[in-house]
C-alpha cells in the first residue's frame, strides 16, 4: 500500500500517472532484497538537495553490487520533469530507486548491469507546524559493516528499523533512540538525532553504523555559518537525558522537535526553531 496520494511513477523511460508495477516475481530485487532507494522532497516549492540525494543512491547502488544505470545530473532533470504535474503548494516524497534484475555467481551476486530502475513520487504532507515527537530505548541496535551494506540506502536494512519502532510504538513512545553495537547512542529508528546543552549542538560522530545524512549535513552548515557551535562526538543516553533540547533530522520532515525521552521532558527551545528556520532560508535559493 502507498505513503501518500497524487502518485507519479517513472518507469520504462517515461512518466505515468499512478502507483505502476515495476518488479517480476524473478527479479532479483523480489526474492533477494537487493534493493537501494533515497528521498528527496519538493516543498514550498524548491527541490532541497535533490542533486546529493540522487547521486547518492548511485552510490547506494554500487555498494549492493548493482549497477547503477542513470546519472546524477539525467536523474535530477527526470525528476524535475515529473514535478511539473505538481502545484507549489504540494509537498511531494521523491523516491528514486534501483535493484538487481538477475543474480550471476549462484544466483546470489548480482549480475552486472541487469537493474531495475524507477522514481515513485507521492503527495505526503510536511509535518504540522508544532508537531513533535517522543523517543526511548529499544533492545534493537544498528549493524556494523561486517554484517550489513550500513553504507548504502538499501531495503534491507529496513526490516530492522521496523522492529525498533515498533517496539518503541508499543511502549508508547513516537520513535527509538538507538544504540550503536557499543552501546552509544547512533541515531533514532528513522532519522538522524541532534542534541543541545548549554547552547552548543551535538550530534554522534559518523562511526560506520548509520548513514550521515544529508539533512544533517545540511543541518551543520548552517548552523555553523550562523555562528553556532556544531560538535560530533561520541554521546551516550545519559547525554541526552541531560539536554536542553533534542531534535531529529530527516529528509521527510526536515526538523522533528523531540519532547520527551523515556520520562526526561524537554522543551522544543530555541536552537530547534532556529535550525528550521535556517534550513528553510537556504532551501529557499534552491529553485526548481
Amino acid at each position: 500500500m502507498a505513503t501518500g496520494i497524487q502518485i507519479r511513477t517513472y518507469f520504462g523511460g517515461a512518466w505515468h500517472d499512478g502507483d505502476v508495477a515495476v518488479m517480476r516475481a524473478a527479479d532479483h530485487g523480489s526474492w533477494l532484497g537487493t534493493t537501494v532507494f533515497d528521498g528527496a522532497r519538493y516543498a514550498n516549492g524548491v527541490v532541497p538537495d535533490l542533486a546529493a540525494h540522487c547521486a547518492r543512491v548511485n552510490r547506494s547502488a554500487e555498494a549492493l553490487m548493482i549497477t547503477p544505470t542513470v546519472s546524477t545530473a539525467d536523474m535530477v532533470a527526470i525528476v524535475r520533469e515529473g514535478l511539473r504535474a505538481y502545484s507549489p503548494q504540494t509537498s511531494v516524497y521523491i523516491r528514486p530507486m534501483y535493484w538487481a534484475l538477475d543474480g550471476g555467481d549462484l544466483g546470489i551476486v548480482p549480475k552486472e548491469g541487469s537493474t531495475g530502475f524507477a522514481i515513485s513520487l507521492e503527495a505526503i504532507p510536511m509535518a504540522p507546524a508544532g508537531a513533535s515527537t517522543t523517543l526511548t530505548t529499544t533492545r534493537f541496535r544498528r549493524p556494523v559493516m561486517e554484517d550489513n551494506v550500513v553504507n548504502a540506502k538499501a531495503g534491507c536494512l529496513y526490516p530492522n528499523n521496523a522492529r525498533m519502532l515498533a517496539e518503541a510504538r508499543s511502549k508508547g513512545f513516537g520513535n527509538a533512540l538507538v544504540a550503536d553495537v557499543m552501546g552509544n547512542v547512533a541515531e533514532t529508528a528513522s532519522a538522524n538525532v541532534f542534541m543541545v546543552r548549554d547552547g552548543v549542538v551535538f550530534t554522534p560522530i559518523p562511526n560506520g553504523t548509520f548513514l550521515a545524512g544529508i539533512t544533517r549535513a545540511r543541518h551543520m552548515a548552517n548552523l555553523r555559518a550562523d555562528g553556532v557551535e556544531v560538535v560530533e562526538k561520541v554521546l551516550t543516553f545519559d547525554d541526552f537525558r541531560a539536554a536542553d533540547e533534542v531534535f531529529l533530522s530527516g529528509n521527510m520532515m526536515k526538523v522533528t522537535p523531540v519532547s520527551a525521552f523515556d520520562d526526561r521532558s524537554y522543551n522544543s527551545g530555541p536552537v530547534t526553531a532556529r535550525v528550521r528556520e535556517l534550513y528553510w532560508d537556504w532551501a529557499a535559493s534552491e529553485t526548481l
